[in-house]
């Protein structure tokens, strides 16, 4: 994956991310009911999306094209 490849993609993953858990698209997600593994619905986004985030950027580390360059340094 070229560098500029691997950046928008990197910008596009925390960006989808990021407005997953604001307004307007929170609205979706923004009611009490259900409750799911005992956390109203929309603590359940957030936390849903915290984790979502975490996992892609970590797949992303080990894409990273610049990744081996820095760890022979």
């Amino acid at each position: 994956m070229s560098k500029s490849t691997f950046s928008t993609v990197y910008i596009t993953v925390i960006v989808i991310t990021f407005l997953m858990t604001i307004f307007p698209i929170f609205e979706i997600a923004n009611r009490a009911e259900p409750f799911i593994l005992g956390f109203p619905f929309n603590f359940f986004w957030v936390v849903l999306w915290i984790i979502v985030t975490f996992a892609l950027v970590v797949f992303l580390y080990f894409k990273d094209p610049d990744r081996h360059e820095r760890e022979e340094d």
